[in-house]
């Protein structure tokens, strides 16, 4: 199977612009705080990929529709994600704690598991990715999508920090949620359009 660059890169643009503002990219950042960075990495790229395979499961389902129902489901998905990006939200709030450091690989790694994959569940990027895969190639889709959370994760992980204080999340979202509704246009109008 060869490897749809352009769907690599739609999804690892995407997905990593839409994960940015993200709880998870916070979450990651609060656990590096607190446990050991690699390690809270393994154990959130882990959650990531898992959800990854499901949402392209799902995304291969959806891609044995008729083409036209397809670009449908794609237009309102994408206009959701637009939606959400757009108006903003309390996504990128922190919450602090003064909790115990955990130690040792396996806790930390299955406390951040367990962190990334129940706060994913329905997440905008899992809906995304699953959209993706409706239309594009799965394995260029899955591997563009891991690639861009297990990234955003690492930069939280690295340079959180520096993250949070200089780059304006606000702006992430807003050019996440126009790239989210070009692509709803987009699919609406290959829906219409013969």
């Amino acid at each position: 199977m060869n490897l749809d660059l352009v769907a690599l890169g739609t999804a690892f643009g995407l997905i990593f612009l839409a994960e940015l503002p993200d709880k998870t990219m916070f979450a990651s950042l609060a656990m590096g705080t607190r446990m050991r960075p690699l390690y809270v990495w393994f154990g959130t790229s882990t959650a990531f990929l898992l959800h990854v395979a499901i949402a392209v499961g799902a995304g291969s389902l959806l891609g044995l529709l008729p083409d036209w129902s397809v670009k449908l489901v794609s237009a309102a998905l994408f206009g959701f994600g637009a939606f959400v990006l757009l108006r903003g939200g309390d996504d990128d709030d922190t919450e602090e704690s003064g909790g115990a450091v955990v130690r040792g690989f396996w806790p930390v790694y299955a406390t951040a598991f367990t962190a990334v994959f129940v706060s994913e569940w329905g997440d905008l990027t899992q809906i995304t990715t699953a959209n993706l895969a409706a239309t594009q190639s799965t394995l260029s889709v899955a591997i563009g999508a891991a690639a861009a959370l297990m990234t955003v994760s690492a930069l939280a992980l690295v340079a959180g920090r520096f993250i949070a204080r200089r780059v304006p999340l606000k702006t992430v979202q807003r050019i996440g949620g126009l790239c989210m509704l070009a692509l709803a246009l987009w699919s609406l109008t290959e829906a219409i359009l013969p």
